[in-house]
């Protein structure tokens, strides 16, 4: 039997009590994974052990494909209405609002965010996609198209049938609903794998499923690592469609499974760079407020992180003061103290591990830190830190809000994801110039834009390659808007009713009346 993780809060924002199974959920159970493997889960504010999870295989992937299969067959997707989906799918929701103090605990003891983070924005957000997938369930129809007089045709969209899910580590509960919540409401069964770091609210949300009423074999959830839990959904003859959040190293080898083995229908979100152009005609308090969320939210943690900041020459040293006040005073420590803004890193790996880079076709590894790494790179490469750049406290994954200043176009830092809490504020005098600048990456996930003119605003928006554009204000997501990215930021859209087009397969039926042959 799965052991049970069983934890007493005691803090100033939450004081309660977790427990749920640490197992596999596969058919409706917590179970134990074939090989008996366990997977330690660190607590990044210390490093100390949390507890252990389940570690799953390609056998336990292959008996939750069958088990989603025959939930598929016989109780789900053209077996069971969609209003009925619906309903299940707003039960769930409505128990996670009811444990919603719980399950933020949760995530930011594992993840290491703030607590009034991941209540306000975490496990709001998981709700309200639920729910806005839940009013779609019996939403989603096709077409009539007119041919002839002698004949009706008609289109139908049904669902896959079993998908596969890997979900990262930075927002664990929100990514699983961006994938979770189309996949459902469509009549598909899902097999999904959160991050090895962070699986601890997956398996909470597996819980309440059982709860909510959901049939047995409908959500399965295979805890393990992504070179075998995920390879292994990645190449399966059986799933239908595989949908990733990560890094675009990772995406890439997705995109060959999929190919390789069955042509399975993939949709990628990837990594991002993403620019911040300040015009000298903004309100440059609120293009500061919005600045200090667009890099430190979540600890820069975030794909769509706005980590490179385009100043314009007129209002540089005034926005860079302010800046620099605002991200002083931002609160790093404790994620359950009240007034914390940042926490750790998610995990020691993050901090300072060894770096996988794609260069020239191969992969290549070398020893330089991964957040701490890439700060390292920017001082050798001579550009200046303004703030920052240190480690905060004497144990845990904590960095101090960085900024670097004087950073050059082809540096690293400017260049490649660094995904911690480093802003690099740059120089600009000509707008197209800086359009230039803001384009010339190999990604195009998201881009802000801040001005009081509200043509030169939408412009610049327009010649942006990204998928999400934010205008006078940044880092902003919601339940019925898509998000995705351009370039090697992904394919595909999640959230909207756009992301629902991934889910399901398209028939044509013809209806001959009485033309003869």
């Amino acid at each position: 039997m799965p052991q049970t993780f069983t934890y007493e809060f005691d803090t100033p924002v939450y004081k309660g009590k977790s427990s749920f199974p640490t197992g596999l959920f596969i058919n409706g159970q917590f179970v134990d994974g074939i090989d008996g493997g366990t997977i330690d889960v660190i607590n990044p504010t210390n490093g100390k052990l949390l507890t252990k999870v389940s570690e799953g295989s390609s056998k336990d992937v292959d008996f939750a494909v069958e088990c989603a299969q025959k939930a598929f067959d016989t109780v789900w997707g053209l077996n069971c209405p969609g209003s009925e989906r619906g309903r299940l799918m707003y039960k769930l929701a409505d128990l996670l609002e009811q444990h919603a103090d719980e399950v933020a605990a949760v995530e930011a003891l594992n993840v290491g965010k703030a607590f009034s983070w991941a209540k306000g924005a975490d496990i709001a957000g998981t709700i309200s996609v639920i729910r806005y997938y839940a009013g779609f369930a019996d939403k989603i129809s096709g077409k009539t198209i007119e041919t002839s007089i002698d004949k009706i045709s008609y289109t139908i969209h049904e669902p896959l049938g079993v998908v596969g899910q890997i979900v990262p580590w930075n927002f664990p509960l929100m990514m699983l609903s961006w994938k979770f919540g189309p996949a459902i409401a469509a009549g598909n069964c899902i097999v999904l794998k959160p991050s090895e770091f962070t699986p601890l609210s997956a398996l909470l949300l597996a819980q309440l499923s059982v709860e909510a009423g959901f049939p047995p074999g409908v959500i399965n959830i295979v805890t393990g690592y992504g070179s075998t839990v995920g390879e292994a959904i990645s190449n399966h003859m059986h799933i239908e469609k595989v949908a990733f959040t990560g890094s675009t190293l990772v995406g890439r080898k997705i995109m060959t499974a999929a190919a390789r083995s069955n042509v399975k229908d993939v949709t990628l979100e990837l990594g991002g760079k993403s620019p911040n152009i300040v015009f000298d005609d903004c309100d440059i308090d609120q293009a500061v407020s919005w600045a200090i969320h667009g890099i430190y939210f979540n600890h820069g943690q975030a794909c769509s992180a706005s980590s490179r900041i385009y100043v314009h020459a007129k209002i540089y040293d005034d926005f860079l003061n302010k800046f620099t006040e605002k991200a002083k005073n931002l609160k790093t420590g404790d994620p359950f103290a009240a007034d914390t803004y940042q926490g750790p890193l998610v995990s020691e790996q993050q901090f300072k591990a060894s770096v996988l880079e794609l260069v020239c076709g191969s992969v290549l590894k070398h020893d330089k830190q991964r957040v701490m790494g890439y700060i390292e790179s920017g001082k050798e490469a001579g550009a200046t830190v303004h703030l920052g750049g240190v480690r905060w406290g004497n144990e845990g994954y904590f960095v101090e809000p960085t900024i670097f200043t004087e950073a050059k176009h082809d540096m690293r830092i400017v260049q490649e994801e660094i995904f911690g809490p480093v802003a690099i504020v740059v120089k600009f005098e000509d707008d197209e110039d800086v359009i230039r600048q803001a384009n010339d990456t190999v990604y195009g996930l998201a881009a802000a834009v801040f001005s009081k003119n509200i043509d030169r605003a939408l412009r610049t928006a327009q010649k942006l390659r990204a998928g999400s554009l934010w205008i006078n204000c940044a880092n902003q997501v919601h339940a019925n808007i898509p998000f995705g990215g351009f370039k090697q930021s992904g394919i595909g859209r999640e959230l909207g009713e756009y992301a629902l087009e991934h889910y399901t397969g398209i028939k044509a039926i013809h209806i001959n009346l009485g033309h003869k042959i």
